[in-house]
């Protein structure tokens, strides 16, 4: 077994196994001419659509993006509050303090660090519109509790799948049980283009045409404006990358796992891991431990040539961009960033690298 060095993720591996097929696409992109919103955007809707079994997909700039024009399609009055779980990426929050909305931060669940159904109502007030959930690391939220307080107080449900492609909740993908869902490509993701990119999923028609011209300076003809918009077209060729990538995310999804099983069954007790359920297919964008030494850990595995991440290292409460909410307090929340480390787990690592990586874990001390 080679003892050499494990990085954290390694694109250029990663995609060397597409090089062919993306150089090919490249050279017709080029000869082509059409460079934004062509034919690959739109196919490239069609088919992540058909993947997720809904219909109306809109591609645009990026993760971000995707959860602003989705709330803007909502259209909430400035100041309502979205209901948002403490620990998610600071994107989540931006979405929503760029659409002149409050973010209201719900503890997550100890165990699956996704929020907490079960202080999903406590939060709610007069001003409550919406709940955004965000589907962290590959794992669906617990869906049926979130649904029932939403449809029982009639507030719009969006779901964050930056990094939940193709993962199910009792067997329903993620991204289809809400009004709106936002998705990223980022490099890094399981479905990851070679640069920026994301989509929105929505359920309605209008609302299909209203984040298509959203994302196209408020246009549907040319030089036509009818809203105001924005200007975060998926990119041509992001999109024709991706459709290259499409094909192969179940069996991404199915190497993610299968390295994730190894984890789960070789690392000792002496580390917290994802909780397994069967109602729940998760599809580990990100594998993370807790450790109460969690930087010490770090310190240790790069000594063994092992890389991790840290995802995230500071809560978004406790962010300097957020300083009107630094003195807030969310213990579940800053005990999760505290003492999570994120293992490699990629589709550019082999079985005999987790094993390796497993190795080097247990003779921690």
């Amino acid at each position: 077994m080679s003892h050499t060095a494990i990085p954290y993720e390694n694109l250029n591996k990663l995609n060397k196994s597409f090089e062919s097929l993306l150089k090919q696409k490249f050279s017709d992109f080029l000869d082509k001419g059409w460079y934004v919103l062509g034919e690959e955007v739109v196919a490239f809707e069609k088919e992540y659509g058909a993947f997720n079994q809904e219909p109306h997909v809109v591609g645009v700039a990026n993760g971000l993006d995707a959860l602003i024009l989705a709330l803007k399609c909502c259209n909430f009055d400035a100041g309502a509050e979205v209901l948002v779980p403490s620990n998610t990426y600071i994107a989540t929050i931006l979405a929503i303090l760029h659409c002149n909305l409050v973010p209201v931060f719900v503890e997550p669940d100890i165990k699956t660090y996704n929020i907490d159904p079960t202080r999903i109502a406590e939060a709610i007030t007069d001003k409550t519109v919406a709940v955004m959930v965000v589907h962290l690391y590959g794992l669906c939220c617990d869906m049926d509790p979130i649904l029932s307080v939403v449809e029982k107080r009639g507030l719009k449900l969006i779901e964050d799948c930056a990094q939940a492609h193709g993962a199910t909740y009792k067997g329903k993908l993620a991204g289809t049980f809400g009004d709106f869902a936002a998705f990223s490509f980022y490099p890094t993701k399981n479905l990851g283009a070679l640069g920026d990119a994301g989509a929105v999923i929505c359920k309605s028609e209008r609302h299909f045409k209203q984040l298509k011209q959203l994302r196209n300076y408020g246009s549907e003809k040319k030089y036509l404006n009818g809203i105001v918009g924005y200007n975060s077209r998926l990119d041509e060729l992001q999109a024709a990358f991706l459709r290259i990538k499409l094909p192969y995310l179940d069996k991404i999804n199915t190497h993610k796992k299968k390295l994730a099983a190894i984890y789960q069954s070789s690392l000792n007790d002496g580390f917290i891991k994802p909780v397994v359920h069967s109602d729940f297919d998760h599809v580990y964008h990100i594998y993370n431990i807790r450790h109460p030494e969690r930087d010490r850990l770090k310190a240790y595995l790069l000594e063994h040539h092992i890389g991790t991440e840290i995802h995230y290292p500071v809560a978004p409460h406790k962010q300097k961009a957020m300083q009107s909410m630094n003195h807030m307090s969310f213990p579940v929340s800053e005990e999760i960033h505290n003492t999570t480390l994120s293992l490699p787990c990629s589709f550019a690592h082999s079985e005999a690298d987790i094993y390796r990586v497993v190795e080097i874990l247990n003779k921690f001390k």
